[in-house]
């Protein structure tokens, strides 16, 4: 009988093979949404499973609590024509096909060359156990052995931030704003402006009471 490490492991497998099915099946793009959702915890299991916590957590912080609410942000708000949208599935077809065949074959190339590196020509696995958490030694490896990838890949994302901020800052003639500094600096005269005007003198048409408040509004 299969241990329970196991049977965890089978039942986290079919979620998130079945989730990632009803992704790209699902008509409702917010449905699609909330099953990568599952899928995305359901792999995060898995990782706790193989004793990775750091990519575990990673992938539940950054992946379902910030990029997956944006996405379910953006399809809500946009008013998108999902109908019309499906009725060109099939000349994305071909292109998808060969995308997705491409993926697959590097991901046979990748877990075969994989194994063939953990089994060796003997059959045994070549584990280094190290000592500590697993974020431990992700961390010692990150900042000792890849410490220039790694700072080469924070300015990089760096200069991308301000990249996209410098794109999408414009200027636009409709938008107000205030100036605190211009309105200290103001004074009376730029703001307020006393105009004469000569009264308006009653035509021989016009009865006194009309003449008489002709002259009234003049006044004010």
């Amino acid at each position: 009988m299969p241990d329970l490490a196991t049977i965890v492991f089978y039942v986290f497998s079919f979620v998130l093979l079945l989730s990632a099915s009803r992704v790209i099946s699902v008509k409702n793009p917010v449905h699609a949404a909330l099953f990568l959702v599952l899928a995305f915890f359901s792999a995060s299991a898995l990782w706790m499973l193989l004793k990775a916590e750091f990519l575990a957590i990673a992938l539940v912080l950054v992946y379902v609590g910030a990029v997956m609410v944006l996405f379910l942000f953006v399809v809500m708000m946009l008013d998108v024509n999902f109908e019309e949208l499906r009725t060109q599935f099939r000349s994305y077809l071909p292109v998808g096909l060969l995308v997705g065949a491409a993926i697959f074959l590097e991901m046979i190339l990748v877990l075969s060359l994989s194994f063939k590196k953990q089994t060796g020509l003997t059959g045994t696995t070549n584990a280094i156990l190290l000592d500590g958490s697993n974020t431990k030694a992700l961390g010692i490896e990150l900042f000792t052995k890849y410490i220039y990838a790694v700072e080469i890949a924070g300015v990089l994302l760096l200069v991308a931030i301000v990249a996209a901020i410098a794109l999408t800052l414009r200027d636009r003639r409709e938008t107000r704003y205030q100036n605190p500094g211009e309105q200290v600096l103001v004074k009376r005269n730029d703001r307020l402006r006393i105009l004469k005007m000569s009264s308006e003198k009653p035509t021989s048409a016009e009865t006194p009471v009309t003449a008489a408040v002709v002259n009234v509004e003049a006044k004010k």
